[in-house]
């Protein structure tokens, strides 16, 4: 485990992989952390990359570096930690690859610094999120899926995910990918990052932001501004979607495409559910490598 200033954080991250090898960023989601990237990053450091997973805002060991700043977790934040991230590390231009918070987090610093991505691999597609269109509901089956996000918008769910934070993050990894037999140890192994201090406010904050419900981080409005363009993507990007992810199923057609104009394709993983990169690290790995000049 290293550490190192970032922004306004000090941010923890796993390193593997040559010093002088190609920069591969390996970004978790929500409720997970590094260990889902365990396997991935130990095949793409025997492949010559160098690795680096670090833990997102509120998780694990990564802190605040001020009580002052406040503990959002709007996307425009994990937006800008990410690039701070590769300041603070002196990387001209890293390959990014991530899903669900982690995902967009890459998509953010590809869309809106292209020059400093050397190609994208994200779970979940294009994951900007339109804050101005959250008000138009969705499909009763689509809208079911989000109870989660739902419930941690009032006082009870935060109550509830500071009592039973382990509790509720089980029941998202069980629910989200119903065909991966994961072990109470290796959910163990994570669920201590859901220990940070910060945890529960940057969780609720985000998903109170997303629909508007909150007012963000004025220190990252200009950020928000831009991403309610919606900028296009114009990196090398591959999409990499779970066939049995149950919060976030894939369509039958691609609904993504749109927002790529680099050279792009989409690939679903059959039988994998939300957590791809830990339940199909070959996979990933190898989608990470194709994306590689």
């Amino acid at each position: 485990m290293k550490a190192i200033k970032a922004g306004v954080l000090e941010i923890a991250y796993l390193e593997t992989g040559p010093m002088d090898g190609d920069p591969v960023v390996l970004l978790h989601g929500f409720p997970y952390d590094v260990h889902a990237y365990g396997d991935v990053a130990e095949t793409l450091a025997a492949a010559g990359k160098r690795c680096l997973v670090p833990y997102l805002r509120g998780y694990g060991p990564t802190r605040f570096l001020s009580e002052q700043t406040m503990r959002s977790g709007e996307q425009a934040a994990v937006g800008a930690d990410l690039l701070a991230f590769l300041d603070a590390m002196k990387l001209e231009k890293a390959l990014f690859a991530g899903y669900d918070w982690g995902g967009r987090a890459a998509c953010i610093v590809a869309a809106l610094w292209p020059e400093r991505v050397s190609g994208l691999v994200s779970c979940g597609g294009y994951s900007i999120q339109n804050i101005a269109k959250e008000y138009e509901p969705a499909s009763p089956e689509a809208e079911h899926l989000l109870w989660y996000q739902y419930y941690l918008h009032g006082s009870r769910g935060r109550a509830g995910l500071t009592a039973n934070r382990k509790e509720f993050c089980h029941l998202l990894w069980k629910m989200w990918s119903p065909t991966w037999q994961f072990s109470q140890e290796e959910f163990e192994a994570t669920a201590a990052a859901f220990e940070n201090d910060d945890f529960v406010d940057v969780v609720t904050h985000s998903y109170r932001h997303r629909f508007g419900l909150v007012e963000g981080d004025p220190a990252y409005q200009s950020i928000e501004s831009r991403l309610a363009t919606q900028p296009k993507i114009i990196v090398p990007s591959l999409v990499m979607e779970g066939g049995a992810d149950a919060v976030d199923p894939p369509a039958k057609d691609d609904p993504f495409a749109q927002h790529f104009t680099g050279p792009y394709r989409r690939e679903v993983v059959e039988g994998v559910g939300h957590n791809v990169p830990q339940e199909a690290p070959e996979r990933f790995a190898d989608g990470i490598l194709s994306r590689i000049p």
